[in-house]
């Protein structure tokens, strides 16, 4: 909670039992109330208490969106929402800003302007840190390395992050710190608390691993900027993130890798975080290109009292071989690299799911066969159907759903001598085929063809006396004394 030093302040919230203490700051706590007190007990004792409704939906946002301002310190952060505490992975990072002490003072002051009571602590272990930022005295603590268990001894066992009930039941038994723990013998432990107590305090000696989730997936390609004096003005902005984007994309060369998608964050000196996302429809490591990208996105951009920091990561990459940086250009590369950068874009301002187009996919049916993705969605490759790529061509433009034609064709499998589509007749004087096209029968789809019972195709491509090219279709077998169904489904060029 925000730190008012004047006055004790405490959120409430109401509960079983009635309204309770939920928080409070350093001046309450020094009155001596704690979180779960009840609202009149504390009153009796501190007369002037102030207090306010708690915000647990509120109090998560702000946890998180600190979280993510400390991106500013190392692209390894979360948040722990039941202690409302941010967990920092700080390995190979405390040396840009000149040591593990120097990174934790700098970070504290920035806490104290923005109003946020705080303790901090480094350690080798998630829980010797979070232990030691509790329960001992100093707003910045740290455990020299391998020193957990010395740091942790006198420790409360509720530094462990034990449950409640369990802490209670500790406490009848005697073992009221961490070294009646260490000295108490574990069998029985185990047996009358199970392995919660041994496994929490192994975790934070460093026996046991512990892996903490970060807010976001840690990038492997990042660069970083903190600035002296904060800017505000666009351009500023727009220079500083041409500066990252050659960084990064001098990293992605040397990986042979192209950037997709990638995510600038600006964090502002009053603790909050300003985000923008570009995506590309291919890998690209060209830092124009992607500055036009986020030169868009940055006009709206809103800089507070000031941006003291920006990261610009890389949230997906695809193979790029360096040897295409290093083709001559031609007509058809620039007319493709030209549109590629069209449909960037376009997806950037209008949003990626405006900007469609079509994908392959692995289906009989022809109106089944391909689906609308995102632009900026790579194409899957040509042989993406495998033994099942058509075996005759197939045509550009096809119907949404196959059309009834009427048809005069010799049988049982000859193609149709004439047909009747919107009435207006085409007369054949070419035809191939047929193309036998069967149903998908692994699929439990009662509207794969959606015309009709009849589940074989036979298909053929046609040309009447006009020039035009049509694939039509005869939906199952010929049968004696019933007249087959036809459909119209696609034109050829």
């Amino acid at each position: 909670m925000h730190e008012w030093p004047d006055k004790p302040l405490a959120s409430i919230s109401a509960g079983h039992g009635g309204v309770r203490i939920v928080a409070v700051n350093r001046a309450a706590e020094v009155a001596g109330l704690r979180p779960g007190l009840a609202l009149t007990d504390a009153r009796a004792r501190v007369g002037e208490l102030e207090t306010f409704d708690a915000d647990p939906e509120g109090d998560l946002a702000a946890l998180k969106s600190l979280a993510l301002w400390c991106a500013r310190y190392t692209p390894w952060s979360g948040f722990d929402a039941s202690a409302s505490g941010v967990w920092l992975e700080i390995t190979g990072a405390a040396h840009l800003f000149g040591g593990e002490r120097m990174m934790l003072e700098d970070l504290g002051e920035r806490l104290g302007v923005f109003g946020y009571a705080h303790s901090l602590a480094v350690a080798d272990t998630p829980g010797a840190a979070w232990a030691v930022a509790r329960y001992r005295r100093g707003d910045v603590q740290i455990v020299p390395s391998g020193e957990q268990k010395a740091a942790l001894v006198d420790l409360p066992v509720a530094a462990l992050r034990l449950a409640g009930k369990t802490v209670e039941g500790l406490h009848r038994l005697g073992l009221r710190n961490v070294r009646d723990l260490l000295n108490a013998p574990r069998a029985p432990l185990v047996s009358r608390f199970g392995a919660e107590p041994i496994h929490r305090l192994d975790q934070a000696l460093g026996e046991v691993n512990e892996a903490i989730p970060p807010l976001r997936p840690t990038p492997q390609f990042r660069a970083r900027m903190a600035f002296v004096e904060p800017i505000a003005q666009t351009d500023d902005v727009i220079e500083a993130l041409a500066q990252l984007l050659g960084a990064v994309c001098r990293q992605l060369l040397q990986a042979g890798l192209g950037a997709r998608r990638l995510c600038l964050t600006c964090c502002r000196v009053d603790g909050t975080t300003q985000e923008r996302t570009i995506g590309t429809s291919r890998a690209g490591r060209d830092p124009e290109p992607l500055a036009r990208l986020f030169r868009e996105k940055i006009d709206g951009l809103d800089a507070g009292f000031g941006i003291e920091a920006m990261i610009l990561s890389v949230a997906a990459t695809d193979p790029l071989a360096s040897e295409q940086d290093e083709m001559a250009s031609s007509a058809g590369r620039d007319q493709d690299q030209a549109l590629g950068h069209l449909v960037d874009r376009l997806g950037n301002r209008f949003g990626p799911e405006r900007v469609r187009h079509l994908q392959r996919q692995a289906r009989h049916a022809p109106e089944r066969a391909s689906r609308t993705v995102s632009a900026l969605v790579p194409s899957k490759p040509a042989d993406v159907m495998g033994d099942n790529a058509p075996a005759a061509p197939r045509p550009l433009r096809l119907l949404p759903w196959p059309d009834p034609i009427d048809v005069i064709a010799p049988v049982p499998d000859a193609p149709p001598l004439l047909f009747h589509w919107r009435h207006r007749p085409h007369r054949i004087i070419r035809a191939d085929g047929p193309e036998r096209i069967t149903p998908e029968w692994w699929r439990e789809d009662p509207e794969l063809l959606n015309i009709s019972t009849e589940r074989i195709r036979d298909y053929y491509r046609v040309e009447d006396t006009d020039g035009q090219r049509f694939w039509v279709f005869r939906a199952g077998f010929y049968r004696p004394g019933q007249a087959p169904k036809w459909y119209l489904h696609g034109f050829f060029p």
